[in-house]
């Protein structure tokens, strides 16, 4: 079983996003260990680049940070190296098509495999274009997330069909960043997915608080934070680690305690 499988194995997951090398890599590095030590089960990578398509403004300006910071994707893959060494929950790059073309294809997805990484999100690249990164991807033992979002209705069967590790649901319209309210049918979404895979589904986008992460793994498989999490580091810039940990227990317990 992959350890992504495995991080939903038993309970909802609670998946956790930060920004590589924002405001520096050490802060990262300490942020992701305190998040796991709380209860994250697992943890999204972000890898910095400058046209993050998919970002609202928290996450955007902590690209920007981390890129003024002088963060490449060596420097992201020698972190996730160190932190495998002592991090036991799967971890998954999310970044862009871009970043992974400029740096080659195969060179890209080698290097992460050989740093421990156990999967790869890429919100820009359609389902119609997966393959040509979900075929290298098999090659070194990734597993290519999916994403299906409230405009993907017709096609939610299809990827549910294709998808592998576990199906990211894009819980509203836009980009990420953190919401009052979440107006999506989730549960008609998660139903379809069902009917077509067992691979587990978690929700994403908007969610910032301890009763909407329940809300979301009661309608799913588990809940994803980025932006409330971003913000944090944003705020507290070297310091962030503790704080960062301390929100991410609160928002594991209410997911764990379905």
């Amino acid at each position: 079983m992959s350890r992504i499988r495995n991080a939903f194995k038993d309970r909802k997951s609670f998946i956790a996003f930060i920004t590589c090398g924002d405001p520096d890599l050490e802060t990262t590095e300490e942020a992701v260990k305190e998040m796991v030590r709380q209860g994250a089960d697992l943890i999204e990578l972000g890898i910095p680049f400058s046209d993050p398509t998919a970002e609202g403004p928290v996450i955007m300006a902590a690209d920007e940070r981390a890129l003024q910071a002088g963060t490449t994707t060596d420097a992201v893959f020698e972190l996730t190296a160190r932190l495998r060494k002592t991090v036991e929950v799967p971890m998954v790059y999310m970044t862009y098509a871009n970043v992974v073309f400029s740096y080659g294809t195969e060179r890209f997805i080698a290097k992460a495999a050989e740093a421990g990484i156990d999967g790869l999100i890429l919100p820009d690249v359609p389902f119609e274009e997966r393959e040509e990164f979900a075929e290298v991807c098999r090659k070194y033992g990734l597993l290519l997330i999916s994403m299906i979002a409230p405009t993907s209705r017709d096609r939610i069967a299809l990827i549910a069909k294709e998808a592998e590790g576990f199906i990211y649901i894009v819980s509203s319209l836009g980009v990420t960043g953190v919401r009052s309210a979440i107006t999506t049918d989730i549960a008609s979404l998660v139903t379809t997915v069902r009917e077509n895979t067992d691979v587990p589904c978690a929700v994403g986008f908007g969610i910032s608080t301890p009763e909407q992460a329940k809300e979301m793994a009661a309608l799913s498989d588990g809940a994803i934070v980025g932006s409330a999490i971003v913000r944090i580091v944003a705020e507290k810039g070297k310091e962030a680690a503790i704080p960062a940990g301390e929100y991410v227990c609160e928002m594991a317990e209410a997911v764990h305690s379905l």
